[in-house]
């Protein structure tokens, strides 16, 4: 069985932190993850930019309307997710447009961190 760890952060509780005390979680965080992929536990992890940074796409009685930021009603749950390859965030919303769930809920779309980016600049080895 695979299981999606969805990992939420208080902004306010990681903003509090020094920039070396985040940089040393960051580091073994990855350092861990590395661990967990040899040991064939992690299958794929990424990390979100901002909810700031998404969109979200609703259709309702054939008409489409995009919003920005991640603001779903509350009865709607997450029920899973597609990592795609886009050129850019029109294109994204475009591609999301293809899926059928936006007429049921709302389909979230937010860039990827950098992940090799962010190993390099905390300096965590690979």
């Amino acid at each position: 069985m695979q299981f999606l760890l969805l990992i939420y952060t208080d902004k306010t509780l990681l903003d509090a932190l020094p920039q070396a005390e985040y940089d040393r979680l960051m580091r073994g965080c990855l350092e861990h993850a590395d661990e967990l992929k040899q040991a064939g536990t992690l299958l794929g992890s990424q990390q979100l930019k901002p909810a700031q940074s998404a969109r979200s796409l609703r259709q309702r009685d054939g008409r489409a309307s995009v919003t920005d930021g991640p603001f779903a009603e509350t009865k709607e749950v997450l029920a899973g997710f597609n990592l795609i390859e886009a050129a850019d965030m029109d294109e994204a919303v475009r591609i999301a447009h293809e899926f059928p769930w936006s007429r049921f809920g709302a389909i979230e779309v937010r860039p990827v961190h950098d992940m090799d980016q962010e190993r390099r600049r905390v300096g965590a080895g690979a």
